[in-house]
């Protein structure tokens, strides 16, 4: 006769795991930089971005691709992004204006997550230029961490540099926005099937029962 195996919850998959470190992260990454532990906190968010980069690739390569991850990975990248430039904003009030827009972006990108979930409806997946709003955002970070805090640059030079990163970052998050808010607008108008979502459905998550046969 043969064996059946446990269920197996389609949600338990590497990317997911991924993404689920990469908030765990989130509370060390501020602890250390917060402490003036620049090298434990740098090093900590380059894991995070190293995390984001491979999810989706290893997601898409192995068929691990599922509804839960394709909320859990913008939501790792939110909290990140958010508690990163809280904590830069708190040394370095050049980056304010940047986080006051992300807060803007975020919270309304939020609204609009919600209003699809009681309508039924699926949110939509992290886009290529979320992705590099994303990017974009870790390097400014990045740049301006190692200029002040290793090499202690804080001439013209830093203002300059800063800045234009800053600039260029809050393009892209605005350009990020506007398409994600006109895709909000097909989905919320759309009738197609493809766009329901029972949440609480998939949250439980769909088994796969495999069967496998004894050896002889």
């Amino acid at each position: 006769m043969p064996a059946e195996r446990k269920p197996r919850n389609q949600n338990l998959t590497v990317p997911n795991a991924l993404s689920v470190l990469r908030i765990l992260i989130v509370p060390f990454f501020a602890w250390y930089f917060l402490k003036g532990k620049l090298t434990a906190a740098v090093s900590l968010l380059a894991l995070s971005g190293l995390s984001d980069l491979f999810d989706g690739v290893i997601a898409r390569k192995f068929n691990q691709v599922t509804e839960l991850g394709k909320m859990l990975d913008p939501f790792a990248d939110k909290l990140t992004q958010g508690v990163v430039a809280m904590c830069l904003a708190i040394k370095f009030p050049v980056i304010c204006p940047v986080l006051l827009l992300f807060i803007a972006k975020e919270f309304a990108m939020l609204c609009c997550a919600v209003i699809l979930l009681k309508e039924k409806k699926r949110p939509c997946s992290a886009k290529w230029y979320g992705k590099v709003a994303t990017v974009m955002f870790y390097l400014s970070v990045g740049v301006i961490v190692v200029m002040d805090g290793f090499f202690h640059v804080r001439t013209w030079v830093f203002s300059i540099v800063a800045n234009v990163l800053l600039i260029l970052t809050a393009v892209m998050m605005i350009y990020s926005a506007i398409h994600y808010f006109q895709i909000f607008r097909e989905i919320f108008h759309s009738d197609d099937e493809k766009y329901e979502l029972d949440l609480p459905d998939e949250i439980r998550a769909k088994t796969v029962r495999e069967k496998v046969r004894r050896k002889k």
